[in-house]
């Protein structure tokens, strides 16, 4: 049987998948320091969304990322997010 690790393996050993994998990295980053800021802060989508005065859906769309494709999040959005789970923004270039 073919398991995720095997078949994620497999796929980055082409250079062109490995490419693409590796420029969602800074995404998928954020994505995850978002949801761990919000799990931290022990609020669910829902109350984050009341304290930024906004809806469940922008907040589960701002977790859930969506690739390039879907419109990135403001700073402003950002920022209100950080906020609402009791942090502040802080953007670095590395």
């Amino acid at each position: 049987m073919l398991t995720h690790a095997k078949l994620k393996t497999r796929a980055l050993a082409d250079p062109e998948v490995k490419a693409a994998y590796d420029a969602l990295e800074p995404e998928y980053k954020l994505i995850a320091e978002l949801l761990r800021a919000r799990k931290k802060s022990g609020l669910t989508q829902a109350q984050v969304a009341t304290r930024m005065g906004t809806t469940n859906t922008v907040v589960a769309r701002l977790e859930a990322g969506g690739g390039r494709k879907r419109h990135s999040p403001s700073f402003e959005t950002l920022r209100r997010y950080a906020r609402a789970v009791g942090k502040r923004l802080d953007i670095r270039l590395l």
